[in-house]
């Protein structure tokens, strides 16, 4: 929009300029045809229009109608600059603003991946303190597992020998030394 303004905003302004300088001749005209009037008009009192000073009054009159129209012009043609100018201005605003929203925007999306990095390690801390526990528990319950399996694997290889369950009472370590060493000798 700005730039297709410009062309015709230069036009306008070219047309203004012309269109005053047309305005000045014919203000040049219009004070020599009233002098030359008044000077007429004064020094003959018996003066009768003659056919060619109702022509140039109709040129003058024709004249000033134009004038007229001219200023008319020139004056909407300045209200169009101004509105132009104003049009120029709010744009040229805007397109700072968005500038600098961009550039906001640009710093935010180069954050982004580092943002994310830290919120994802954040959040996977206490995901891998929640594995490793179950982890440790998984190794425990595997361990008592594998102690009741044989546990089990004892009782029931004893229990197919003899048809009585006796407990295993762990030993003093006083007892199972005297005891080895009567049959080591």
């Amino acid at each position: 929009m700005i730039q297709s303004d410009t062309p015709n905003i230069q036009v306008l302004s070219t047309e203004v300029s012309q269109l005053r300088q047309e305005l000045q001749l014919r203000d040049q005209l219009v004070q020599q045809l009233s002098q030359e009037l008044f000077r007429l008009v004064k020094g003959n009192t018996s003066f009768m229009p003659q056919p060619e000073l109702e022509r140039d009054f109709t040129q003058l009159h024709a004249l000033q109608e134009q004038l007229q129209a001219v200023e008319q012009q020139v004056a909407f043609y300045q209200e169009q600059i101004t509105t132009r100018d104003s049009e120029i201005y709010q744009l040229r605003q805007s397109v700072q603003e968005l500038t600098d929203r961009t550039r906001m925007l640009e710093q935010v999306v180069q954050e982004l991946p580092q943002i994310y990095r830290r919120k994802f390690e954040e959040r996977m801390t206490p995901v891998r303190e929640k594995v490793a526990m179950l982890q440790r528990e998984n190794r425990q319950l595997q361990a008592e597992l594998q102690s009741v399996s044989y546990r089990l694997a004892l009782k029931t290889r004893n229990a197919s020998h003899s048809g009585i369950d006796l407990p295993n009472f762990p030993r003093p370590a006083s007892e199972q030394a005297n005891i080895s060493t009567p049959q080591n000798a």
